[in-house]
């Protein structure tokens, strides 16, 4: 086995098609076609993180956060970032960042919140916008099963939590092969009608390669007519955030205490306690001042998040209480669901979990 087959795993859970722009996700450091010795999972890459994966001989370690997040203009072990960088390339060890596409994806950070606090209902809080395409070919009538086949079983045609979603329309198509043309129906030089099927079927963006190569390999004609088009519509199995509802009511200062236990939160900053019941919760790991427009839009009674500003707890207006469980603590869960992920694809390799806190925050 090669690194690259631990990242193939990895993208099929978070598509690094999904992160977001400013982001710094995939391979950053490493070759990925070096044999695999160990995987070491982290939230956060540091020197002494390094260290523990060449002590577990890991030769990957995968990141939650980039360590290179801005671009490197020497690499002199000024500062953190470059003495972990220059260790690990000098150790041979490949360093990969997953951050904001697990972030986006639907078992991700934000599930796994979830999850530990027992929220149902979950839905997408900020669903991406132009992450759905629509392919359109025109295919003789005779063969139009057989091409639909292979486009579903290429993954086209999913919708939500439907398969094999087609819509066809029957047609005439016209053409005429020069000298050079090979046509699979009549002669060169030759007009045709042929009766024709209109197939259109949606499609995620990441997988638009491996369907153009399904029509290209399924289609009979030797010039094959295809429109690929980038849709509007929201996604809403993909995005940042998620909002769903507890089992039951809570007393609004119980489920603080709640949230503060579960999620090993050494405090909880908050709005002020507008509600005397919560049962609908937005979530968001990370830094997710930009969402709280979009948990009130939801009818949040409470938002969790980090790294909320001064200013932004000013934001709630009485609609909403805001709950700040520090960055770190609202993703620290993504290493335990790495490791046991990556430990049901490679049984044969050692995935550790990495031991180190990497928390720069600090409480009295």
């Amino acid at each position: 086995m090669i690194i690259q087959n631990v990242i193939n795993h990895l993208e099929e859970l978070a598509p690094l098609a999904y992160a977001e722009d400013f982001d710094n996700v995939g391979l950053l450091v490493g070759d990925k076609n070096e044999p695999l010795t160990g995987v070491l999972i982290t939230l956060d890459t540091l020197e002494s993180v390094v260290d523990e994966a060449i002590t577990n001989n890991c030769n990957l370690i995968v990141s939650f956060h980039p360590i290179i997040f801005k671009g490197l203009k020497k690499l002199n072990g000024a500062n953190y970032v470059e003495r972990a960088v220059l260790k690990a390339i000098k150790h041979d060890i490949a360093i990969y960042a997953i951050h904001t596409a697990l972030d986006n994806s639907l078992q991700g950070v934000n599930d796994i919140i979830c999850n530990t606090l027992g929220i149902k209902n979950k839905k997408i809080l900020l669903p991406q916008q132009g992450t759905i395409k629509k392919l359109t070919t025109y295919v003789p009538q005779k063969d139009a099963d057989a091409l639909r086949l292979a486009l579903f079983q290429s993954g086209a045609g999913t919708i939500g939590n439907y398969e094999n979603c087609s819509f066809n329309t029957q047609g005439t198509g016209t053409f005429k092969g020069n000298e050079a043309s090979d046509p699979t129906v009549g002669e060169r030089g030759e007009y045709r009608q042929e009766e024709e099927t209109q197939i259109s079927v949606t499609f995620q963006k990441h997988l638009e390669r491996q369907i153009l190569n399904a029509l290209f390999k399924s289609h009979p004609y030797e010039e094959v007519a295809f429109e690929i088009t980038t849709l509007d519509n929201y996604n809403q199995h993909i995005g940042m955030g998620m909002v769903g509802e507890l089992p039951n009511e809570m007393e609004t200062e119980e489920f603080l205490q709640f949230v503060k236990q579960k999620m090993s939160a050494s405090c909880i900053k908050h709005s002020r306690l507008t509600k005397d019941k919560v049962k609908r919760i937005a979530v968001l790991g990370g830094s997710g001042s930009f969402a709280i427009g979009a948990a009130k839009a939801a009818k949040a009674d409470v938002f969790i998040t980090a790294d909320l500003k001064y200013h932004d707890f000013f934001s709630a207006e009485d609609q909403i209480i805001l709950a700040d469980i520090g960055h770190y603590e609202s993703e620290q869960f993504t290493k335990s669901f790495l490791a046991n992920y990556l430990s049901k694809k490679i049984t044969n390799f050692a995935v550790v979990l990495s031991k180190i806190n990497t928390n720069p925050v600090k409480y009295l």
